[in-house]
């Protein structure tokens, strides 16, 4: 494969001037290439989605640990939280500005920021 590139540049005392450059990449050059993005994209996929962690308060201790517990991603408004894992076992009222309001069910708790999820936190004895 090869490209060629012209440029022109105007000299009003001189006239124009062009200058031709030819670049060529080999076939092994490419395949190369095709690999090592094909390699970065893989390790992108691999370290993106693999990490899960929960967070758990203890006490006056904060402990986070890898989990599998599905449970409110950052952002999904109350009622998909609602249609999604069912009616909350307790619903705490919305205190302070913004008002944050908490929901527990079993296994975790969630908290929102007006109507959206802010966190969701796994219970320590889950």
């Amino acid at each position: 494969m090869s490209r060629t590139t012209t440029t022109r540049r105007t000299n009003t005392t001189r006239g124009t001037i062009t200058v031709s450059r030819t670049i060529t990449i080999s076939r092994s050059n490419r395949l190369a290439l095709t690999l090592a993005l094909a390699l970065g994209a893989a390790l992108v996929l691999l370290y993106s989605g693999a990490a899960r962690s929960e967070t758990i308060a203890t006490g006056d201790a904060v402990m986070v640990r890898p989990s599998d517990m599905v449970r409110p991603s950052r952002g999904m408004t109350m009622h998909a939280v609602e249609a999604r894992f069912g009616a909350p076992q307790q619903r705490h009222e919305a205190v302070g500005e913004p008002p944050i309001s908490r929901w527990d069910y079993q296994g975790f708790t969630v908290f929102f920021e007006r109507d959206r999820v802010i966190h969701a936190v796994v219970d320590p004895a889950s």
